[in-house]
C-alpha cells in the first residue's frame, strides 16, 4: 500500500505526539515513584505501627468539586480539612500558572490580601506568626497540578478561596482557548 507524502508527514507527526505523551507519562510516573519512596521512608522512620494497620482518617475532610462556569466541566477537586485546602487539578487540565488571571487575581489579590491581613494581625499579637495563611503551588514541569492553602483559619476564607479559584481557573481555560 502506498502513502502520499502528506499522509507520511501526518503519520510521523502522530508518531512524534505519541512518543512525547509516553515520555510525559513516564516522567510523571517517575516523579510519583520518587514521592512515594520519600513518603515510605518517612513512614518507616516515624511509625511504630505498620502503616498497613492504620486506617486513613477522612472524617474531617470534605471534597468540593470545582467546575468550569458555563459548561460544568470538572476542573479540580478541593479537599478541605481543618488545617488546609488542597485544590488538585484534573489530569486532563493543562494550565500554566503564568496564564492570567491566576497570579494577578488569585495569588496576588485574594491570597495576598489574606496574607497582608494575617501579618498585620500577627504584628499586633492577635494571631501567632505560625498561623499566617500560606499558599504552595505544586507543578509538573510548567503545568499547574495542585494549590495548597494552609492556615485559612476561617470558614468564610474557605468559601472565598474555592470560589475565586474556580473563577480564576475557568478564566484561565477561557484565555487558553482564545
Amino acid at each position: 500500500m502506498r502513502f502520499s507524502d502528506e499522509q507520511i508527514r501526518e503519520i510521523l507527526e502522530l508518531q512524534q505526539k505519541i512518543s512525547e505523551k509516553i515520555k510525559q507519562h513516564k516522567d510523571e510516573i517517575e516523579l510519583l515513584e520518587k514521592n512515594l519512596s520519600i513518603l515510605n521512608s518517612i513512614i518507616k522512620q516515624s511509625s511504630f505501627t505498620k502503616a498497613s494497620m492504620l486506617e486513613p482518617s477522612k472524617k474531617d475532610e470534605s471534597i468540593v468539586p470545582i467546575t468550569k462556569s458555563g459548561d460544568g466541566t470538572l476542573i479540580a477537586n478541593a479537599y478541605v480539612t481543618p488545617d488546609q485546602v488542597s485544590i488538585i487539578l484534573e489530569q486532563s487540565i493543562g494550565l500554566n500558572e503564568e496564564t492570567p488571571p491566576f497570579k494577578s487575581f488569585f495569588l496576588d489579590r485574594i491570597i495576598g490580601e489574606m496574607k497582608r491581613k494575617d501579618h498585620a494581625d500577627a504584628d499586633n499579637g492577635i494571631i501567632q506568626k505560625e498561623s499566617v495563611i500560606d499558599c504552595v503551588i505544586n507543578k509538573n514541569g510548567v503545568t499547574l497540578r495542585e494549590i495548597i492553602v494552609k492556615n485559612y483559619r476561617q470558614k468564610e476564607r474557605v468559601n472565598e478561596i474555592i470560589n475565586t479559584a474556580a473563577w480564576s481557573l475557568s478564566k484561565m481555560m477561557d484565555n487558553l482557548s482564545k
